[in-house]
């Protein structure tokens, strides 16, 4: 039987996992949906476009906002108030009677998951020893990377056979079983831990900064970079980030402490992660359409033809990162990219006349 101790880290793990879970299989299931919701609720492209932009947007704003929330006030309450708030989130989704409450309801959903995603990192990094946390790390990016690429086969199977609503409602049993091993696992923060105060102005400038350019790239294919809707947002972006840059080098209790990026190690393990999940997040939500509007692949085949990725993520992602606690990082940050790219440069052949097996 484990040690009382070893079945907490491993319940912890298993809450984290979960969580990020349903925020990555949402974030992409919805994807084969948008043609059933512009048919039931109408919008046209302009509703499609909203309904899977608005949850990136309040996401990309305001995840830096949530991971510093978790440092404030604890991980464990961040992540159950991000996991109960998305699960209500999901109800509204499933409910929404209109294309502009499916629209505030995905964007309410991507709040949520800002104070999640942060914070189960979190939960796994104070639940496992340094010796041990690679292979939890492993075992959570791995999920994580799965839910994002099975969610179109979800999506598709679910809006051929069912209903594009179940996509949402699917999330519901995951965010309660969720919430259910927090309380079980995940220690609250002791009672006396120093808090800081929380930089309420540099959330507010991170936020609006990021979401100035992602809203000027949203606008940019309808309306042209000349177009005030674009240029307007992008700049006033750009500055506010650049305000928040001066903010955080000045105030002394930063929400990003700068610093950090003086670290050889954070800044080129932050500059990875960000090219590595920017790529395959791209490539996997271009080649689903592709193959869909292009190659005459059905939503579900679509989805079917990324399972290898997931059964390779499945089974390697938790031994890789156990190697890297052995051997150290390096020579897997380094080759891992490399392979990476060369698939992707091997997928360059792709036409419209898809041989799966040779080429895709």
């Amino acid at each position: 039987m484990a040690a009382p101790d070893d079945r907490r880290k491993r319940l912890s793990l298993l809450a984290a996992i979960m969580g990020s879970f349903v925020v990555g299989l949402d974030a992409t299931a919805v994807n084969v949906a948008l043609p059933a919701i512009r048919a039931d609720l109408g919008g046209g492209l302009a509703g499609q476009l909203w309904v899977s932009n608005a949850y990136l947007l309040t996401l990309g704003s305001l995840i830096l906002v949530g991971g510093s929330l978790g440092d404030v006030y604890g991980e464990r309450r961040v992540f159950s108030l991000g996991v109960a708030g998305f699960g209500v989130s999901c109800v509204v989704c499933a409910l929404s009677p209109s294309i502009e409450v499916l629209v505030a309801g995905r964007a309410l959903k991507g709040v949520f998951g800002a104070l999640l995603t942060p914070s189960a990192l979190a939960v796994i990094v104070a639940a496992f020893p340094p010796a041990e946390r690679g292979g939890a790390i492993g075992s959570w990016t791995a999920w994580a990377g799965i839910a994002t690429v099975i969610g179109p086969l979800v999506g598709g199977y679910l809006v051929d056979v069912v209903s594009w609503r179940l996509i949402f409602a699917l999330n519901i049993p995951f965010v309660l079983a969720t919430l259910a091993l927090v309380t079980v696992a995940v220690p609250a923060r002791p009672r006396g831990a120093r808090h800081v105060p929380v930089d309420w102005l540099g959330a507010a400038l991170t936020a609006f900064g990021l979401a100035g350019p992602v809203l000027a790239l949203i606008r940019q294919p309808a309306a042209g970079w000349g177009s005030a809707q674009v240029w307007g947002p992008m700049i006033a972006g750009v500055l506010l980030l650049a305000a928040f840059l001066v903010r955080e080098a000045r105030t002394p209790y930063p929400m990003l402490p700068l610093e950090l990026f003086r670290r050889r190690n954070f800044a080129a393990g932050n500059l990875e992660t960000f090219a590595m999940y920017g790529g395959l997040g791209v490539t996997f939500f271009l080649l689903v359409l592709f193959l869909q509007q292009v190659a005459g692949y059905t939503a579900l085949n679509a989805g079917l033809a990324t399972l290898p990725v997931t059964i390779v993520m499945f089974f390697l992602s938790k031994r890789a990162g156990r190697l890297a606690d052995r051997f150290g990082p390096r020579l897997f940050m380094g080759l891992g990219p490399l392979v990476a790219a060369t698939g992707l440069a091997l997928l360059l052949r792709l036409d419209a006349q898809v041989d799966y097996g040779t080429e895709l």
